[in-house]
């Protein structure tokens, strides 16, 4: 057990806002003990080697950056770089019986956007779209790390109504219908909404609008880049920094109750020696808000649902394309988007609300190998080999409830199908294999994710996005919560999220009346 029984700050959760958190309060000088269920930190923003006797260190959950700030990295000293990805994305199609596609990739976009579309018409309707998210990118990200504009506030430094009417007060999908004519670039473009996010392009709450700002604001321009070595090595630099600045990091250690009266806390600890009591001046929660209300016996809240496959894979080599225009490897660096036409987004959220598969399941791929080829070991690189990480969406956790196993094999099968109809042969003929001669192919459903990581209901977020302002149960940062002295520093804090540490940042910052 810790070596004190009393102080400053506990944190319950040694996920990346937890690392961040405790790295902010020590190098305060506070004293601070990080409690991690599991045997390692990371939670789902580790590498991870999953195929036996293979030397591939895959991110094997989260696996981009975006919503990472730089004064994070720049304050806490962190040795952790990202690099930029040389196409945004692929998207493949037939049009009039040929294989054909959408190549986003610097200089060769609009000839890609004319050789589709016949006309640079949607090519600059998607400059204007993109130019304008742009700016509002700009304007919102810095305020992340700051404490929580008023909804006047922010709509004034954004400064464009009729940006702000397009993400905040209107589906998104009026805007992209508007905007632009081809189904599948409307398709392309309505997919920063749905990442994570079980929503139709109209849905009158805005979720989908939440989740679109989110995805298009990172770093102030949008992109999301390849953590090099893993996204693990971002969780391993933030556990050195706070570790270096004195906190006490214990694995293998679960919080399971905490009691306060508003001034201090006692954090009951279970290992396998038993349960003990630790005490803290304040605690932060880096769990979701129903693991939150669970600690405090308080009334849990509305109950969340993710809505996604997660699939890792390594290959020999990368597939051959129908679409011969375009180099696999130029194909597969990006974004690579799969079934994802504008009706056939609205097609397979129309059938997973039913309560079905979808017909022609969405998703996308990318490949981090071609980026950062260090998560291979020496030999796989020289050899030829590459990693393959697959997100498909629109399958909510209640899809597997009742035969788990059954329904991911049906609908991972159903998901590289229609990757297959685009590839001039089948992805499983590329597929390495382990020591045991198994394929290097894992899926993950929100049942799974919600067994390893306890994310509620497998929602890769905790709970559905806010957005980013202050309203009245907000408090300054976000973080707050009933309790004077616990804070949340997980992801379902407002302006949490995706791999950012901008909770675990803000709750330091709350913790230290900043």
């Amino acid at each position: 057990m810790p070596v004190r029984d009393s102080y400053d700050a506990v944190i319950v959760g040694g996920g990346h806002n937890g690392l961040v958190a405790a790295a902010y309060l020590a190098r305060a000088g506070q004293s601070v003990l990080v409690l991690e269920r599991l045997g390692t930190t990371g939670g789902a923003a580790v590498s991870t080697r999953p195929f036996a006797g293979v030397d591939a260190r895959l991110s094997r959950y989260s696996y981009l950056v975006s919503l990472l700030p730089s004064k994070i990295v720049r304050d806490l000293g962190l040795d952790f770089a990202v690099r930029k990805r040389t196409v945004s994305s692929y998207t493949p199609a037939v049009r009039d019986g040929r294989p054909t596609g959408l190549l986003v990739a610097g200089d060769r976009t609009r000839d890609s956007f004319a050789a589709l579309t016949g006309s640079d018409r949607e090519y600059e309707a998607w400059q204007r779209f993109y130019g304008r998210t742009g700016q509002v990118a700009e304007r919102v990200f810095p305020t992340l790390t700051e404490p929580l504009p008023t909804r006047d506030a922010l709509r004034q430094r954004i400064d464009d109504p009729d940006a702000w009417r397009m993400l905040f007060e209107e589906p998104i999908g009026v805007s992209v219908e508007n905007t632009f004519d081809d189904d599948l670039v409307r398709g392309v473009v309505l997919t920063d909404a749905l990442i994570g996010t079980f929503a139709d392009a109209h849905d009158a709450s805005l979720l989908q609008n939440r989740c679109f700002l989110y995805h298009v604001i990172g770093g102030g321009t949008g992109d999301w880049d390849v953590p090099v070595g893993g996204m693990g090595a971002l969780t391993d630099a933030l556990a050195g920094a706070a570790r270096a600045a004195g906190a006490q990091i214990r694995t293998g250690h679960e919080a399971v109750r905490v009691d306060t009266d508003g001034t201090h806390a006692e954090v009951i600890v279970r290992t396998d020696s038993g349960e003990t009591a630790v005490g803290a001046r304040r605690v932060l929660v880096n769990a979701s808000p129903e693991a939150l209300a669970a600690l405090l016996g308080d009334e849990p809240p509305t109950p969340a649902e993710g809505a996604q496959l997660k699939v890792n894979m390594l290959l020999t080599r990368l597939p051959r394309l129908k679409d011969r225009s375009v180099d696999p490897r130029q194909a597969f660096a990006g974004t690579f988007h799969i079934a994802e036409g504008y009706g056939q987004l609205a097609d397979a959220y129309r059938d997973a609300a039913a309560g079905r598969l979808p017909a022609a399941p969405p998703s996308e791929i990318y490949c981090h190998s071609l980026t950062d080829p260090s998560i291979l070991g020496a030999d796989l690189a020289a050899r030829g080999y590459q990693t393959l990480t697959l997100f498909g969406l629109h399958t909510p956790a209640r899809l597997f409830a009742a035969d788990h196993d059954s329904t991911r094999a049906t609908l991972l099968e159903a998901t590289l199908a229609e990757l297959d109809a685009h590839l001039e042969e089948p992805l499983t003929d590329c597929l390495a294999l382990d020591a045991n001669g198994e394929p290097c192919i894992e899926a993950k459903t929100p049942l799974d994710l919600e067994r390893d990581l306890r994310l509620p209901g497998g929602h890769i977020f905790h709970r559905d996005l806010a957005f980013p302002y202050a309203t009245p149960e907000t408090g300054r940062w976000g973080v707050e919560t009933a309790h004077p002295n616990v804070l949340m520093c997980g992801a379902g804090a407002v302006r949490g999220g995706g791999v950012s540490g901008v909770p675990g940042h803000n709750a330091a910052m709350a913790a230290l009346g900043r």
